[in-house]
């Protein structure tokens, strides 16, 4: 019986994987593919870590699997919004179908408020130009 479980969860496990490679493939911009190659590739690797937990039995070997599970878990959304985030500020094009930016205000209003702290450093207290250095 644990043969089949161990079969069906590495099928399932390699279906994921299969449908994060081809949505890196397919998927029209960096924010999106990244999304596909983070939950897709990480519910496929935790469910085949699954499978080699059940199906060696063995306290070392379960606890190593459960481990590979958390680090998955805990380091693949960070490590896409990391990435997502650079993508972004690096000035990737978002799909011409991206309905919503909800970074492209704070973006304005980021250089908004740089531009007026460089100015401001720029003029003395009465409003003055200063001479450069």
């Amino acid at each position: 019986m644990t043969d089949y479980l161990t079969a069906a969860l590495v099928l399932a496990g390699g279906m994921f994987g299969f449908i994060a490679a081809v949505g890196m493939l397919r998927l029209p911009d960096t924010i999106t593919r990244m999304h596909a190659s983070t939950k897709a590739g990480t519910l496929g690797a935790g469910l085949i870590m699954v499978a080699v937990a059940i199906h060696f039995t063995e306290v070392g070997i379960t606890l190593r699997a459960a481990a590979a599970i958390l680090f998955l878990l805990l380091t693949a959304p960070v490590a896409a919004h990391v990435i997502g985030r650079a993508a972004y500020r690096g000035g990737i094009k978002l799909w011409e179908r991206t309905w919503v930016d909800e970074l492209a205000s704070a973006r304005r209003e980021a250089d908004e408020a740089g531009d007026a702290a460089e100015t401001a450093a720029r003029t003395d207290k009465n409003g003055h130009a200063s001479p450069e250095n």
